[in-house]
């Protein structure tokens, strides 16, 4: 890698890492990227019944889960939280939706010096009760039922936030547990300033296609609840993996003395929240935030005589980085759209010491 490459890699990280210059510079980051010159001027009723179009959350979801696969590290230990017992757990239905809301109490069940690699959601699909299904029409048959899996954000007003984190079709005549990747909503919630509250989730389960048959379809799909009068077997279940930071540190992340600047160079945690960002709050969609992670650390310097002419220091600076899926509002003209778009190097996924046109291990 040369050293314009480097640095033109290192322009994000460096943004983020000064504090009184952050979001304007960021701004301009995520502006450039979108070819806008300013950031939309958004009404309170752009942001009213506003809904995530299917085609939007299949992309979003398939972009989420291509840069999963590069940065998930393999599990090493579970642990199950199941359904609060006493906790209601009350399922909402509506002409086209069914909303089922969970609660965890997850204060003092990650170990300490442990982070949660992946977390799944698990839940009892009941076997089909027949007497619910519509009558049978001429047009194609409906064969799933879409079930996606919000982050419930309580906020101090005292309404709900609520943040996309997995998506798929659901089988409406299979029973048995269905599992979904929550590992993004136990993040959030471990950086969330008001724990310990518990974590909440709602589960929301819609036609596999628009129009009334298809609602009426997934209508027939139900999840054992957290009610303690659901006498149904197979609670809500929350799984979390775990690694002991003690003996399975990642390569190259920042340990403690790293943050003291007392390390070589390291991957530092740095996370974005767009919900505490004023511009973006309402304009980005999804995701609340990420873990953009920052190069932090020295380099050790060769000696004098080993350096050519003109070279300068060696320095810590990105190696790699990797892509950010973001949803977002779009301005046209009277009405708002809803897009998605992938933002490249907006994650650092591996930091080196760099030096006159050479990235060095």
């Amino acid at each position: 890698m040369d050293l314009r490459c480097a640095r033109m890699l290192c322009v994000l990280c460096f943004i983020l890492t000064v504090q009184a210059f952050t979001q304007e510079r960021f701004k301009e980051v995520v502006l450039k990227q979108l070819g806008l010159s300013e950031v939309p001027k958004l009404h309170t009723r752009d942001l009213v019944d506003l809904v995530i179009p299917e085609h939007v959350k299949n992309k979003y979801m398939s972009m989420l889960k291509r840069q999963r696969v590069k940065r998930r590290a393999l599990p090493s230990l579970a642990g199950i939280l199941r359904g609060i017992p006493g906790h209601t757990g009350e399922v909402l239905y509506s002409d086209t939706t069914t909303r089922q809301k969970l609660m965890f109490d997850m204060e003092g069940r990650i170990p300490k010096n442990s982070e949660v690699t992946m977390a799944e959601l698990k839940l009892f699909k009941k076997p089909l009760d027949r007497t619910n299904l519509p009558a049978k029409q001429s047009h194609r048959p409906v064969s799933n039922a879409r079930v996606s899996v919000y982050w419930v954000q309580q906020q101090h007003d005292g309404t709900n936030r609520t943040s996309l984190i997995d998506s798929r079709l659901v089988p409406i005549r299979e029973s048995g547990w269905k599992s979904f990747d929550v590992t993004q909503a136990v993040h959030y919630w471990l950086r969330n300033k008001r724990r310990p509250e518990p974590m909440f989730l709602e589960v929301w389960i819609e036609g596999e296609r628009l129009g009334s048959y298809a609602s009426e379809m997934a209508k027939a799909v139900r999840f054992t609840s957290q009610d303690p009068k659901d006498k149904a077997l197979g609670k809500p279940e929350l799984v979390l993996y775990t690694l002991n930071l003690d003996d399975y540190g990642s390569p190259g992340d920042c340990r403690e003395e790293a943050v003291m600047g007392k390390s070589t160079c390291c991957r530092q945690k740095h996370y974005i929240s767009f919900r505490e960002l004023p511009w973006a709050q309402h304009w980005i969609l999804e995701p609340a935030g990420f873990q953009a992670y920052r190069c932090s650390g020295g380099c050790p310097q060769p000696p004098r005589a080993l350096r050519r002419l003109g070279s300068g220091q060696r320095s810590c600076a990105v190696a790699d980085s990797s892509a950010l899926p973001i949803i977002y509002l779009v301005k046209r003209g009277n009405h708002t759209e809803i897009e998605v778009a992938e933002f490249p190097n907006m994650i650092v996924e591996r930091c080196s010491c760099v030096t006159d046109g050479e990235a060095l291990a």
